[in-house]
């Protein structure tokens, strides 16, 4: 039993500090090297677990988190008010359209995709798990989140994942507030290299973040010119979204 519940925290913890390496889950854990090492690649197997792309082996949360959300991440209302707007949007921007869900405080997970047309494009799994603070999914939900989940997000350590990912908590409170009065968030290769999206949040009808819009592209199509005009029309698919959920 013991050696289940490692195991589990094994995988709660990848999830709260993705992508992360084994010395620093193991000094985490207070666990062997070689005995997190050997949890991983069974999970790794499994499709629980997977190595994030970067240069040196780090671990995140695999797309087999769908398998057990099935009502939540499979075809619900969500999903379906979303697609007609998202394909709207991909057509104007002509750049692929992600929606994301929040799990908890833990992460956003990956619903719903669009891809364009483009050769060059961004594309992510469905279940794909990426952080709160070096999004633009995770900023625009984090930015309508209560003052609880806010802090229990930004009191826990936020991972650099480059040289421009923001991981001081006075600067992304900061952040928010701007995201706030615009109504739209922007990620500047924050998270991935040469990454850029512009997101938006989602509403239910009581008025509460459910989950977020963006579109990302590759650094070589990003535009700083553009980003108001990119901002009104990412904002514009959520509204759609958040009026198709309620009806």
């Amino acid at each position: 039993m013991n050696s289940l519940l490692k195991s589990i925290e094994i995988i709660e913890t990848i999830s709260q500090h993705q992508p992360i390496g084994v010395s620093e889950l193991s000094k985490l854990l207070k666990m062997p090297k070689s005995s997190v090492q050997r949890v991983l690649m069974t999970f790794q197997e499994a499709g629980w677990l997977r190595q994030a792309g970067t240069e040196v082996t780090r671990w995140e949360v695999g797309a087999r988190v769908v398998g057990v959300r099935p009502i939540a991440l499979k075809g619900g209302a969500l999903q379906k008010a979303a697609r007609q707007p998202m394909q709207d949007l991909c057509d104007l921007v002509n750049e692929t359209v992600h929606l994301s869900i929040p799990d908890g405080t833990t992460a956003m997970v990956l619903i719903e995709e669009t891809e364009c047309r483009q050769f060059v494009r961004t594309a992510y799994s469905i279940g794909n798990v990426s952080p709160f603070h070096a999004t633009a999914n995770g900023l625009a939900m984090l930015a309508h989140m209560n003052d609880g989940q806010i802090d229990a997000i930004l009191g826990r350590e936020l991972p650099k994942y480059g040289e421009n990912t923001v991981n001081d908590p006075a600067l992304i409170r900061e952040e928010l507030e701007r995201i706030r009065e615009r109504g739209y968030s922007v990620n500047l290769g924050q998270y991935r290299h040469q990454i850029y999206a512009i997101g938006a949040p989602v509403f239910d009808g009581n008025g509460v973040a459910v989950a977020s819009v963006c579109f990302s592209m590759p650094g070589s199509r990003f535009d700083p010119e553009r980003i108001e005009e990119w901002g009104r029309a990412v904002r514009n698919a959520a509204n759609d979204i958040s009026g198709a959920s309620v009806d």
